[in-house]
This record gives C-alpha cells, sequence and structure tokens, in this order.
C-alpha cells in the first residue's frame, strides 16, 4: 500500500466517492418506487467502508469498523469484482467506460488489501 503512487491514490478515493454517489442516487430512486432495497444498501455500507478504510491508510483519517464489519465488507467487495470485470472486458480499448471501469476495479483491489492489512485476523 505504501508503493502506491499519488496518481493511483487520488484515482482510487475519486472512484470510491463517485461510486457512492451514484450509488445513493439509485438507492434513493429505488426508495421511491418501493423496491426492495437491501442488496444495494448493503453494498453502499461496504463500499462507505471501502473508502474509509483507504483514507485511513494513506490520509491516516480514522474510522470506526471492527473486524466483523471490515470482514464483511471485504466479502462485499469481491462480490462486486466479477460483474465489474466483465463489464471491462466487454468495453472498447480507449474508451471513458473503460478507464472508469479500469479505476475502480483498482481501487476496490487496493481498499481489499487495505482491509486485509487492518483486520490481519478476519476469516477468509
Amino acid at each position: 500500500m505504501n508503493s502506491v503512487t499519488e496518481t493511483i491514490k487520488t484515482e482510487s478515493i475519486q472512484s470510491f466517492q463517485s461510486t457512492i454517489r451514484k450509488m445513493e442516487k439509485g438507492l434513493a430512486q429505488m426508495k421511491e418506487k418501493g423496491a426492495n432495497t437491501t442488496l444495494i444498501e448493503k453494498r453502499l455500507h461496504a463500499m462507505r467502508i471501502g473508502l474509509a478504510l483507504l483514507e485511513n491508510v494513506w490520509n491516516r483519517q480514522s474510522h470506526h469498523y471492527g473486524q466483523g464489519v471490515l470482514s464483511d465488507a471485504r466479502t462485499v467487495l469481491r462480490g462486486l469484482m466479477p460483474s465489474i470485470e466483465k463489464a471491462y472486458a466487454n468495453s472498447k480499448t480507449g474508451s471513458p467506460q473503460r478507464t472508469l471501469l479500469e479505476r475502480r476495479l483498482k481501487s476496490l483491489e487496493l481498499a481489499i488489501q487495505a482491509i486485509d492489512e487492518q483486520c490481519r485476523e478476519c476469516d477468509v
């Protein structure tokens, strides 16, 4: 985590912030329609934890998450990877969408790594 460039750090944090904003808007729309929001709420919570861990590692900002919560967030974030990888594989080289997906994948990988480092005793 220490060998990550400032550019990657900035892009990763911005990627998480962007994803969180999009998920919050989607959640609000789903609530308006009366749809089941359990899954998106769980994913949004995991994304917020991932962002908090990156900010903790790189910007020394504190967080209040215990090992159980971190372990759950890690599982959810890992679960997001296959669909993003599939979308990435189907995107056109050089497209803005591909760049966005690439950054999202990298930020998720780094967040999972940060959780692993923070919570060495968590169940795998």
